[in-house]
C-alpha cells in the first residue's frame, strides 16, 4: 500500500506528520526531494541557529526566485522553507528506514523549464515572482482556499497563465514520482511518501492507471491535526483510498 501525504513546504506539519508515520509503520519513507536537495536541508538543519543566506548563485534565477518566497512565507508561519520534509527524513532516520527520493533534479528542472519558456511567459513569472516576494499570508491563505475549494478550476487557472510551468513543474514531476512509486511498490509493502499537496490529483491518477493501490491524507487534514493538538484534542485523519481493480 502507498499512503501519499500531501504537504506544504510553508508550514509547520511537524505533529501530524509523526502521528502518520508512526500509524502506518511503513518499510520506506519516500520524500520529494532529490539528492542535491537533500544535501542543501542537510545542511540547513546543521546550521540552524545561523540566519538563513541567499540562494547558491549558480542555481537558474528562477529556482532561487521561488526559494527566497518560500523561505519568507515559512517564516511568517514561524517555520523553516521544507521541514515537513526534514520531519519525514529525520523519521527514517531514526527508526533505520530506507529514504528514498522520488523528485526530479530541482537545478535541471528549472533550466529546461526557462529553456523551453516562451519570453511572453518569462516575462509574466517574473513580474509575478517579483510581486510574490512581498505576498502575505493571508494571500497565501486565500489562494489555498481558493485550491481546496475547486482544484480543477485552480489547475486550469495555472495553465492559462504559464502552461509551461504547469507542463514541467506539475505534471513531468508527477509522471516522474508515479514511476518511482511504481517501482517502489514492488519492493515494499508499505510506503509511505512526503509529497507537495498540489501533487496528490495528478500521482493518485496516474497511480489508477497502473492498478496499484494508494491512500491519500491531503493537506487540510494535517492541518486539522496540528489544530486539534494544539487545542489538546484527540487527533484523527481521513484518507482517500482506491483499492486495486
Amino acid at each position: 500500500m502507498i499512503t501519499l501525504i500531501g504537504t506544504g513546504h510553508v508550514f509547520d506539519l511537524t505533529t501530524p506528520l509523526l502521528t502518520i508515520l508512526d500509524d502506518k509503520h511503513p518499510d520506506v519513507v519516500c520524500v520529494e526531494l532529490d539528492p542535491q536537495r537533500y544535501q542543501a536541508l542537510l545542511q540547513r538543519q546543521t546550521a540552524s541557529d545561523a540566519p538563513s543566506g541567499p540562494p547558491d548563485k549558480n542555481l537558474p534565477f528562477i529556482y532561487r526566485l521561488l526559494a527566497r518566497f518560500q523561505e519568507n512565507m515559512a517564516h511568517q508561519y514561524g517555520v523553516q522553507a521544507g521541514s515537513e520534509m526534514l520531519t519525514a527524513i529525520n523519521y527514517a532516520s531514526s527508526h533505520q528506514l530506507p529514504l528514498e527520493f522520488i523528485d526530479t533534479n530541482a537545478q535541471q528542472l528549472f533550466t529546461t523549464m526557462w529553456q523551453t519558456m516562451p519570453m511572453s511567459e518569462k516575462l509574466k513569472l517574473l513580474l509575478s515572482g517579483v510581486t510574490g516576494l512581498f505576498v502575505s499570508r493571508s494571500r497565501v491563505e486565500t489562494e489555498l482556499a481558493k485550491y481546496e475549494h475547486d482544484f480543477d478550476a485552480y489547475i486550469a487557472e495555472i495553465s492559462a497563465r504559464f502552461p509551461t510551468i504547469k507542463k514541467v513543474l506539475i505534471d513531468d514531476r508527477n509522471q516522474n514520482m508515479a514511476n518511482a512509486l511504481t517501482a517502489l511498490n514492488d519492493r515494499y509493502q508499505q510506503i509511505v511518501a512526503c509529497i507537495g499537496d498540489g501533487h496528490i490529483h495528478g500521482i493518485t491518477a496516474l497511480l489508477t492507471q497502473h492498478q496499484i493501490p494508494y491512500e491519500a491524507i491531503r493537506l487540510h487534514d494535517l492541518q486539522s491535526i496540528s489544530a486539534a493538538s494544539a487545542d489538546g484534542a484527540s487527533a484523527s485523519f481521513s484518507t482517500e483510498y482506491q483499492p486495486p481493480s
